[in-house]
């Protein structure tokens, strides 16, 4: 078994995997085998864009992880919610952008980020000539929609933590940008307000990421956009540095 889908299973206590025993002799299992890991380490599937081809590995691991968020009841979100928002786009994605949890758009539609908050991120985007699904992904920090849009607790972050993990180290994205003080909290472990947090490259695991305000809170407080205009010239231009 691949050791990133290992690693992926392992985290979500989904190990041992069981075979049913077959009449099948040992060596033609093990031929068998040996010619599965021949075709699937040379199996490629390209992704939109100028970048790295996806193992063809790592496509089944996105399926198994998708899965199990879906039928996910680690927490008591799942028992008040329609859909789980599982992610979306660009699976080799550069550039990472991780929000706090689905609102009630989301929870109808399984779709992060959609509706005015939604619609704002595009434009976001598209000012730093980005766009969803290119070289994007977008997620959240939980799964599924806190009940009342309230933020997620600290032990239902903790419970779908594996997910988002299991996700960063699928798409290892050069840069990630994290959505509000909720995420930014989560991913870098820290109680600090998003003011201080501005303005500064810090890191989850190896890879730089940049704090700037969540789309729903500019679409209450106007005057902050520009602030987050700055934030994401200097993302754009922090990713350039990394090329």
């Amino acid at each position: 078994m691949n050791s990133r889908r290992t690693r992926v299973l392992k985290e979500l206590n989904l190990l041992p995997v069981w075979r049913q025993k077959s009449n099948v002799s040992e060596q033609d299992n093990r031929s068998r085998e040996a010619s599965d890991t021949q075709e699937e380490s040379s199996g490629m599937i390209h992704s939109a864009g100028d970048h790295q081809p996806i193992q063809a590995s790592d496509q089944a691991t996105w399926l198994l992880l998708k899965q199990s968020v879906t039928d996910c009841f680690r927490c008591q979100l799942s028992a008040t919610r329609t859909h789980t928002v599982f992610g979306i786009g660009d699976e080799n994605a550069d550039w990472l952008f991780i929000g706090e949890g689905p609102g009630a758009k989301e929870d109808e539609t399984g779709e992060p980020f959609v509706g005015q908050a939604g619609k704002l991120l595009d434009q976001m985007l598209a000012a730093i000539g980005l766009k969803r699904g290119d070289n994007v992904y977008i997620t959240n920090i939980v799964k599924c929609r806190p009940p009342g849009n309230r933020n997620p607790s600290l032990n239902e972050a903790r419970q779908c933590e594996p997910y988002l993990i299991s996700q960063i180290e699928l798409i290892k994205p050069k840069l990630i940008i994290a959505l509000g003080k909720v995420a930014a909290q989560n991913l870098l472990k820290c109680d600090d307000s998003i003011s201080s947090l501005r303005g500064k490259v810090h890191h989850f695991s190896s890879i730089p990421l940049i704090v700037t305000y969540h789309p729903a809170y500019l679409l209450r407080s106007l005057p902050e956009k520009a602030k987050a205009w700055k934030d994401l010239c200097f993302a754009n231009a922090t990713m350039q540095s990394l090329k």
